[in-house]
C-alpha cells in the first residue's frame, strides 16, 4: 500500500461527493455508496463477532469471510471491477453444510439470542440481509456481479448457522420463538 493512506481527510467530500476506486465521483448518497456502506457494516460486524471467544475454525472462516467482504466492497468501489472469487459463494455453501449437518432440524423459527457471540452472528446475519438488499436495488440500476450478491445471500445463511452452532458449542439452546408468548 505504500503511502496510500498517510493523508486521512482531504476536504473532497465536503461538498457530498465521494470518490470511487476508478477515480470518478459520485454521491454519498447514491446506491452505490449505501452498498458499499452495508457492506463495510457487515464486515464491521463480524470483526465485533471476531473479538469473542471462538472456536478456531469458526474464527478463521470469518476472517476470510472479511477479506472476501472487502474484494465485494473492492469491486463496488471500481465499476466493473472482478475481485470476489468465483467459487466464494460455493466456500460459504460447504461452511454452511459442515456446520448444519450436527445441528437438530428446525421446528420452530428462532429468535435471536442465546450467548453473546451467537447474538452477534444474529445481528451480522441481519445487517448482512440488508446489505443483500441493498446491492440487489443497486444490481437494478447499474451492473453488479452475480458472485456478489450470490455471495451475500450465502453469507447471511452461514452466519444463521454459526449462530446455532455457538449456542450448541456453548451448550446453550436455540432460543425458540414461542406463539402468544407475552412477557
Amino acid at each position: 500500500m505504500g503511502h496510500r493512506l498517510s493523508k486521512i481527510y482531504t476536504r473532497t467530500g465536503d461538498a457530498g461527493t465521494t470518490g470511487l476506486g476508478d477515480g470518478s465521483r459520485t454521491g454519498k448518497n447514491s446506491p452505490r455508496i449505501a452498498a458499499l456502506g452495508d457492506i463495510d457494516e457487515t464486515n464491521s460486524v463480524i470483526g465485533l463477532l471476531l473479538c469473542e471467544a471462538l472456536p478456531a475454525d469458526v474464527g478463521e472462516l470469518l476472517t476470510g469471510v472479511q477479506h472476501d467482504l472487502f474484494d465485494l466492497g473492492g469491486e463496488l468501489s471500481i465499476p466493473g471491477a472482478k475481485m470476489l472469487a468465483e467459487d466464494a459463494a460455493s466456500r460459504l455453501e460447504s461452511a454452511v453444510d459442515r456446520y448444519n449437518a450436527p445441528l437438530g432440524p428446525l421446528k420452530e423459527f428462532i429468535l435471536p439470542g442465546g450467548v453473546r457471540a451467537a447474538a452477534l452472528a444474529h445481528l451480522a446475519r441481519t445487517v448482512c440481509r440488508r446489505a443483500e438488499r441493498v446491492v440487489v436495488a443497486l444490481a437494478e440500476l447499474e451492473p453488479v456481479s452475480q458472485a456478489g450478491r450470490q455471495y451475500l445471500n450465502r453469507l447471511s445463511d452461514l452466519l444463521f448457522v454459526l449462530a446455532r452452532h455457538l449456542n450448541r458449542e456453548a451448550g446453550r439452546s436455540d432460543v425458540l420463538w414461542q406463539r402468544g408468548t407475552k412477557p
